[in-house]
């Protein structure tokens, strides 16, 4: 059975106005995450393969803060920059564990007989 209902016509164009506003509005919400794509993104299998590391290793990464992340139905997405961030601060590390390496004994030895 079909019901029929009858409004004034101001109050339908009200209606109609606030539902296009209703809308306008859920679009708006839906297109703020667009700005930063999925494919900006990268997965723990590309963050694995440029970071040369297991998945456990990853997960330390995570779980002790070094790494930022975001879970979104429990898949886990990382920014370029966030990697990039953790490649620096490895190479940085490198270059002063480099400078602070001890000397070989053979090396000191001879420093010592000149």
């Amino acid at each position: 059975m079909i019901e029929i209902v009858n409004i004034e016509k101001t109050a339908y164009d009200k209606f109609v106005g606030q539902f296009e506003g209703f809308v306008k509005k859920m679009t708006e919400m839906g297109n703020r995450g667009t700005n930063k794509c999925l494919s900006d993104w990268l997965d723990n299998d590309d963050v694995c393969k440029i970071l040369k590391i297991s998945k456990r290793t990853l997960q330390t990464l995570r779980d002790n803060g070094t790494l930022a992340y975001s879970q979104i139905s429990h898949k886990t997405y990382y920014k370029q920059e966030d990697v990039d961030k953790v490649i620096k601060d490895v190479r940085d590390r490198q270059k002063g564990a480099a400078w602070r390496k001890p000397r070989k004994k053979s090396e000191t030895k001879d420093k010592k007989s000149v």
